[in-house]
Order: C-alpha cells, then structure tokens, then sequence
C-alpha cells in the first residue's frame, strides 16, 4: 500500500536563517505551457483569457533547454531539485525524455521531478521517462471516472485506459518515484476513498491537496467550490507578508523568459531572459533582488499588483520568512548595495 504523503515535504534548512541564496535551491523550466486539458480551476485552461496576456504559447525550445542546464555550472553547486513544469502539460513537449536525461547527465542536479495529469502516459513514454532517470513524477487525478474528469478538465478520456497507464508506469518504475494526487473538495467522502481504492496499490505516495486560490488575480470556474478551509497539505491558513518562494525557486518559462514566481500565469513578473543571460546574472541580478527587498520591507504590493493581490502566501506555502525579515533585511542589503 501507498503511504498517504504530500508531494513537497517540509524543508530540514529552516529557510529564515540562510537567505538570501546565492543559487536557487529549486530550478523550475517549463517544458510547455501548452495543455491537453482546459481544467476550471488553471488559467490556461481558458484560451481567450490566455490570448487576453499576449504570453506566448510554446514548447521550450531544447537547445535552449540546454543552455539552461549548462548555464547551472556557474553556480558553487547542483541545484537541488530540477521541477520541469509550470503551466502547462510537460509531456507534450516531445524532448521531455531527453530533457530528462540531459540534466541527469549533466552532473549539475541532485534530483529531477515533474508535475503531469498522465494523459500522455502510455507503455512506450513510460520506458522513455523511467530509462531517462526521472527520480519523481507527479499524478495530477481529477476524477474517479470519465464523467468527473470531463466536468473538471472539459476533456474526455477513457478512464479505464486512463489508470492502465498508470499502472503500466508504476509496474516498470525502476527507481522513479509515483506520486498521485486529487483535490480532496472536488470529491465526496465516497469518491475520496474510491480514488484511495483505485490508485493506492500502484503508487509509492498518495494525497488528497486542499482546493486553494494558486493563481493571482485568476478566479475559478462558478461551478467549483470555493471552500478556502486549509492550505494546500491541510497545513494551517497563514497570513504571511513575504511570499518564501522568490528566495529558493528560479522560474523559467517556456519561452527561457525567468519569471519571478511560480504564480505568473501571465507572464508580466520577468526578472530576465535565458537567451541572452545566464542564470546566474539572473538570480543574483538587481530585478530579483529587488523583488526580495519589496517583500522584507513589506512593500509587497509596489513591487507588483499582481503580488499584492496573491493568495498563495496563505495558501500554498510551507515556509514563513516573516518572523526573520529584520535579518533578511541585514543580509539583503549587504548584497544590494
């Protein structure tokens, strides 16, 4: 049987005592910020609303997926944890493997996951991702039948297939390791435990999230219940002044553009571009550091209205800076000036 686990664990480094890093501790690229699902509660699943930000709609391009991992040399050390995803569905960028692979290869990080709903999964891409060497992969479930898929993602599969699939990956996993997860709102208590019942046995980790407000200034579907009761692994509902998030992750988008944050959807918190910087300048560079000093000094919402209207502070975070901000402050400005 699964263990009952949420995806991101708790960080051992208590983050307060050692930012601001001079690396990230978390790389995010996003394969694709195309998705073969129009979920009611992700903005990209709302096409007008998507052409109403001008965001590009793309594949990463490899060979600057490549420049990405390589630009991590300059840094003291690997990064931690490679997350490939953001926006969209990952697996729809045909190079996902070999994205995979380059990194592993590359000596320049620790671990690799990605965050998928599993509907390109099938025999021959299983081998791919597993021979590739990804060490996680995240299940994104929206239902427990074809029908609830389809009102939630407005996508039709066959479910049946669906969890084959699945459980094909998790019979040939080798040292990659499943983790599947569905929002606990969207199901009844009856329909919690079939989604236990039917993916338990082919996992290694399972968990029903909490529905949370992840997007700034996006607003879900009326038809899904907005029932704000815990965050997003049950953990407390914390107001929090500084988001922990632009002091351990570097987010690049699908185009190479790094965002400031995981949250932006619309493309309008850019810190840089891959293409012609490297991470590097990027992450130590003044836009970020910027960024960071709005947040310690509370002026969260001049840095961006988009970060003053974000919810995922409460919502979605593990880590509270707020109690360190006065040493924060100490450290940022040493690196500021």
């Amino acid at each position: 049987m699964a263990k009952e686990k949420k995806r991101v664990q708790d960080n051992h480094v208590e983050l307060g005592t050692v930012v601001p890093l001079v690396q990230p501790y978390v790389l995010m690229i996003d394969p694709s910020n195309i998705c073969n699902h129009r979920c009611k509660f992700c903005p990209t699943g709302n096409s007008e609303l998507i052409k109403a930000t001008k965001r590009t709609q793309t594949l990463m391009d490899y060979d600057l997926y490549k420049k990405i991992i390589n630009d991590i040399r300059e840094f003291d050390e690997p990064i931690r944890v490679l997350r490939l995803y953001k926006e969209g569905e990952p697996l729809l960028n045909k190079k996902f493997p070999d994205m995979v692979s380059y990194a592993k290869d590359s000596g320049f990080v620790h671990r690799v996951d990605t965050t998928t709903n599993g509907i390109c999964l099938n025999n021959n891409l299983n081998r791919q991702i597993v021979s590739a060497g990804l060490d996680q992969i995240n299940i994104s479930v929206n239902g427990v039948n074809s029908e609830q898929v389809d009102f939630y993602t407005r996508t039709q599969i066959n479910f049946d297939q669906y969890v084959a699939n699945i459980r094909d990956l998790y019979e040939h996993k080798g040292d990659t390791e499943i983790y599947i997860k569905a929002i606990k709102d969207n199901l009844s208590e009856e329909e919690q435990e079939k989604f236990l019942e039917i993916f338990d046995p082919i996992c290694d980790r399972i968990f029903l999230e909490r529905l949370s407000p992840a997007w700034p200034s996006f607003l879900f579907d009326s038809s899904i219940p907005m029932k704000y009761e815990a965050g997003n692994y049950g953990q407390e509902v914390l107001e929090r002044s500084i988001c922990p998030y632009i002091f351990y992750i570097m987010v690049i988008n699908s185009d190479g553009k790094a965002s400031y944050c995981v949250g932006d959807w619309k493309h309008c918190l850019i810190a840089g571009d891959t293409k012609n910087e490297s991470l590097r300048s990027i992450w130590q560079g003044i836009n970020l550091n910027k960024a960071r000093l709005d947040h310690v000094e509370g002026n969260r919402a001049c840095n961006s209205p988009f970060c003053a209207s974000c919810e995922v502070v409460k919502y979605g975070t593990l880590d509270n800076l707020d109690p360190f901000k006065d040493e924060i402050l100490l450290r940022l400005k040493k690196v500021t000036i």
